[in-house]
């Protein structure tokens, strides 16, 4: 039944062919968090402790899911997250992603750990773009992803604040993944029952980790992990005054993702953000801390009246997004439900993912008796 993307209906049935169409490390890796993934789980669990309370004969006919974050009019309420390795879950990776982007009219993210580059992506896609950017300690590395930004004109960017260190990525160490993949004994077997990954990754062109190749071979030509990455070669001093700095020589919309406290969240309107990501990096960090969701009232109370907030954490419904919105959040953003989607169809998959989302919020919005998203606000939910 779940060998076709035509049978997914939901996240959960993308996962479920992800993981049969990928080997294990590549799959875990995905799917995996920190620790005992208490965090993870809680960012989903959390959407489920309060309700949605609906009006009736409101004339929905038409519904318009249109918003604006970051300066940019997106035509539903959830953009694609910028996330690491795309083409190790599908050989198109993230030109894929951002082509699904752009048919629904939505933002596309692209990592500093990405695997097409900047210019690819600027030179192909019109949909706005969204760069998150690793400080690395190299400076010169850093300056040079910004500037290769602003060449391509890029929309916005946003730097992630939350990987000093790398995460404790237990199902990485034990199924021994790395980038490039070098699988170990234990995971021979699983490589060799998915020999239509193993070729298109052998045969398509070569892998690499396109913005940071020319100044870091880990990744490229090198096997790390990501936890071992990151604690290598990301700028461990990182600073208030170093984003600042940044966001001065960015000169246009700029967030920081990763923000989880109402101080941060204040210091951030200091620098002159545009916008907050509230996340906890799929809880692939620090494991025990606080849901997203759980923390976005007390956010958009404290700031959101003078910068976009948005919501990317543990989001697999179109009732998840309705329910963020009605805190107060711009927007919503996600990783895994397109992830899973690109493992296991690439652009098709990523376009079915993205489709049945869209359906949700309209069909949502309909039901609570609503025709567009500002319309939504506390008086629609209720806490348990």
């Amino acid at each position: 039944m779940f060998n076709k993307i035509s049978n997914c209906y939901n996240t959960k049935d993308f996962r479920r062919l992800a993981k049969k169409r990928l080997p294990s490390p590549i799959f875990h890796y995905i799917d995996g968090a920190a620790e005992d993934e208490v965090t993870y789980r809680r960012n989903t669990e959390a959407y489920e402790q309060c309700d949605l309370v609906p009006n009736v004969l409101a004339g929905v006919e038409n519904i318009d899911m249109s918003t604006t974050v970051m300066g940019q009019k997106i035509d539903m309420p959830i953009f694609v997250s910028p996330t690491a390795l795309q083409r190790l879950f599908h050989h198109t990776g993230e030109l894929a992603v951002a082509k699904a982007a752009e048919k629904f009219g939505t933002m596309f993210g692209i990592s500093s750990l990405g695997t097409v580059s900047i210019e690819k992506i600027a030179k192909e896609i019109k949909t706005p773009k969204l760069f998150q950017l690793y400080v690395h300690k190299d400076k010169g590395l850093t300056k040079n992803m910004i500037d290769r930004c602003k060449d391509s004109n890029f929309d916005a960017m946003t730097l992630t604040v939350d990987t000093i260190v790398g995460g404790n990525r237990e199902r990485d160490l034990y199924t021994g993944f790395t980038y490039p993949p070098k699988p170990k004994l234990a995971s021979m077997f699983s490589f060799a029952m998915h020999p239509k990954w193993v070729l298109n990754y052998l045969l398509r062109s070569k892998f690499e980790l396109s913005q940071i190749k020319d100044y870091v071979k880990d990744g490229t030509s090198l096997a790390v992990n990501i936890g071992e990455y990151f604690t290598k070669w990301i700028d461990q001093s990182m600073d208030w005054k170093a984003a600042e700095e940044i966001n001065k020589y960015w000169g246009k919309p700029f967030a920081l993702k990763g923000i989880m406290s109402v101080e941060d969240a204040k210091k951030a309107v200091d620098i002159g953000a545009t916008a907050i990501i509230v996340s906890n990096h799929g809880g692939r960090q620090l494991d025990g801390s606080r849901s997203v969701f759980d923390q976005l009232a007390e956010l958009v109370d404290a700031v959101g009246d003078k910068i976009d907030v948005i919501c990317d954490g543990g989001i697999h419904r179109g009732t998840h997004v309705l329910k963020a919105l009605s805190l107060g959040a711009k927007a919503c953003s996600g990783g895994r439900f397109y992830l899973y989607a690109l493992a296991a169809g690439g652009q098709k998959g990523v376009e079915r993912a993205l489709s049945n989302l869209q359906s949700e919020i309209k069909r949502d919005m309909q039901l609570m008796g609503v025709t567009s998203i500002d319309q939504l606000s506390r008086k629609n939910i209720k806490f348990r």
